[in-house]
């Protein structure tokens, strides 16, 4: 689906933040609150865009990144890995777009994630 954007964050408050910031620039958002569970949708469905918490319960965050870079169907998806784990976050940064330190404002994620709409292209 064009422009549609996985949140996976367990943290409530930051998920529906994250969310309404993508909702101003044309984004359909879906909340993810677990590791298995995204690795069950991502399956599924390939995402646009994908806003990764490091730290998340069942499979973290970076081996959520890895099974993303590991399959075709998820290859035009964009990765913003946004973790207040700044040492687990450059460590992972090379295999995503793009890297946001926690607190995000919610401009920036709107900003960030305006860059990666899929009918910019």
């Amino acid at each position: 689906m064009k422009n549609l954007a996985y949140i996976i964050e367990d943290n409530d408050d930051i998920s529906y933040f994250f969310s309404r910031a993508l909702a101003t620039v044309g984004f359909q958002t879906e909340i993810i609150s677990n590791g298995k569970a995204a690795i069950l949708r991502l399956e599924k469905e390939s995402p646009s865009l994908v806003i990764l918490d490091m730290h998340i319960p069942e499979v973290n965050g970076g081996d959520i990144l890895t099974y993303i870079r590991a399959k075709e169907h998820l290859k035009e998806t964009k990765v913003i890995i946004a973790t207040a784990d700044a040492q687990l976050g450059e460590f992972h940064s090379n295999r995503a777009d793009l890297l946001l330190q926690k607190p995000v404002s919610f401009s920036q994620m709107r900003d960030f994630a305006e860059r990666f709409k899929l009918d910019k292209f």
